[in-house]
C-alpha cells in the first residue's frame, strides 16, 4: 500500500514545488498563447516590485533589454516561429543547443564558437543544429539595436520560443548574460550523450546546482525529436559486448528499432508514441520499456528516480509547469554578467577581437 501511494504523494510534492515556483510572463513583448491565469485582477496593500524591476544575484534581469532593445523578443518570436514553420525537428534541436551550452562553461554561447579546437568542432557536438536560427536572430537584431543583445541571451530565449511552438509551456527568462570568449572542444565530451548512468546523471546535474527532479523533468524533453540511429546501435545488437540486444527493452520496440535502425546515419524519434507532441507520454514509454536512450530507461530503473517518473506520468500539467522551473533553472547556470570576463559579440560565430 505505501509503494502504491508512494507516486500520488511525490505529485502532491511536485504541485507544490511548481506552485511555489511560478515562470512569469508579464513583462515580455510576446505572450504565449495557452491560457495562462493572471493576477491583474487582485488588489494588494503593498507595493509589489514589477518583473522589470526584479533581479537575480547574478545581475540578471527580466527588464535588461526593456529600453535599449524593446523590440528584441517580438523579433526572436518571430525569427523562431518561422524557422520551425519550415522545419518542425529544429525545436528539439534548440532545446539541446541550449542544454550543450549550458551544460559547458555555463550559458555563454561558447557552444556558437565557430574556429578550431571550439566546443562546436568536438565529436560530441557533431549532430547538434540551430545554429542559422541563432544567426539569423543576431543578424536582425544588429540592425535593430547594434551591439546589445548578446548571443547567450538569444540562444536562452530562442530555447524558451522553441518549446512554446510545440506546444510545450512558456516562462520569463532573465537577460543580461554576456558571451564567453573561451570555447574548448575537450570540454563538450562533459556533456551527457545518453549511454552514462544515473548516479553520473546526478552528480552532473548537482554540479550545476540542479537536483534529481531537475534531471528527470528535463529529460522529458525527449518526448520531441529524435536521435541518430548510430547512437543506440549498441543497445539493439551488442549491449556491453553480450553479442546481443539489451534485455530493457520492450520486444515489439526492439523489433520496430532493429528494422529502423540497419545503418548508423538513420534517424529514430526519441519518442515512438507522440513524437510530434509536447507532453508526458515519454514518461509512460519508460514504463513500456520503450526508452530509447539508455539513460532514459534507467530512470525507471533506478530507485532515485523512477518515483519521480511514476508521478510524472499521472498528469501532464505538472509536468509541463515543473518543466518550464527547470528550463528556467537551466538559463541562469554559470552566466557571465561582468563585462570583463564577456562580450556582446556582434557575430555570434566569433569572438569580437577576430571578427
Amino acid at each position: 500500500m505505501c509503494n502504491s501511494s508512494l507516486p500520488l504523494f511525490l505529485l502532491l510534492v511536485l504541485c507544490i514545488i511548481s506552485a511555489s515556483a511560478d515562470p512569469y510572463y508579464e513583462n515580455s513583448d510576446y505572450k504565449p498563447s495557452s491560457s495562462y491565469t493572471t493576477t491583474s485582477d487582485t488588489v494588494f496593500s503593498l507595493k509589489v516590485p514589477t518583473l522589470d524591476e526584479t533581479t537575480f544575484d547574478n545581475l540578471l534581469s527580466f527588464g535588461y533589454y526593456r529600453k535599449t532593445c524593446p523590440k528584441f523578443e517580438s523579433i526572436l518570436h518571430n525569427k523562431v516561429k518561422e524557422w520551425i514553420k519550415k522545419d518542425y525537428t529544429l525545436a528539439a534541436s534548440l532545446m539541446r543547443l541550449h542544454f550543450h551550452d549550458c551544460s559547458v562553461r555555463g550559458c555563454d554561447g561558447s557552444i556558437l564558437l565557430k574556429h578550431d579546437g571550439s566546443e562546436r568542432t568536438a565529436e560530441a557536438s557533431k549532430t547538434l543544429r540551430g545554429f542559422e536560427v541563432v544567426d539569423d536572430i543576431k543578424a536582425e537584431l544588429e540592425k535593430q539595436c547594434p551591439k546589445t543583445v548578446s548571443c547567450a541571451d538569444i540562444l536562452t530565449a530562442a530555447a524558451r520560443d522553441a518549446t512554446v511552438e510545440v506546444g510545450g509551456p512558456y516562462w520569463a527568462v532573465p537577460y543580461g548574460r554576456k558571451d564567453g570568449k573561451v570555447s574548448i572542444a575537450e570540454e563538450a565530451a562533459l556533456v551527457p550523450m545518453g549511454h552514462e548512468n544515473i548516479t553520473s546523471m546526478i552528480e552532473f546535474f548537482q554540479s550545476r546546482g540542479m537536483t534529481v527532479l531537475d534531471l528527470v523533468v528535463l529529460s522529458g524533453a525527449h518526448t520531441i525529436g529524435r536521435t541518430s540511429c548510430g547512437s543506440i546501435q549498441y543497445r539493439l545488437y551488442n549491449y556491453e559486448g553480450t553479442g546481443k540486444a539489451d534485455p530493457t527493452i520492450d520486444p515489439k520496440y526492439l523489433n520496430f528499432l532493429q528494422r529502423k535502425c540497419r545503418w548508423a546515419s538513420e534517424y529514430v524519434d526519441l519518442d515512438a508514441t507522440t513524437p510530434k507532441i509536447f507532453d508526458n507520454v515519454y514518461y509512460i514509454n519508460l514504463k513500456k520499456k520503450m526508452g530509447l536512450l539508455s539513460t532514459d530507461q534507467l530512470l525507471y530503473s533506478d530507485p532515485r528516480t523512477a518515483p519521480l517518473v511514476s508521478a510524472l506520468t499521472s498528469t501532464h500539467s505538472v509536468f509541463e509547469h515543473q518543466f518550464a522551473v527547470s528550463m528556467g533553472k537551466l538559463g541562469i547556470v554559470d552566466v557571465i554578467t561582468d563585462q570583463d570576463e564577456g562580450e556582446i559579440r556582434t557575430n555570434c560565430n566569433f569572438v569580437n577581437a577576430y571578427y
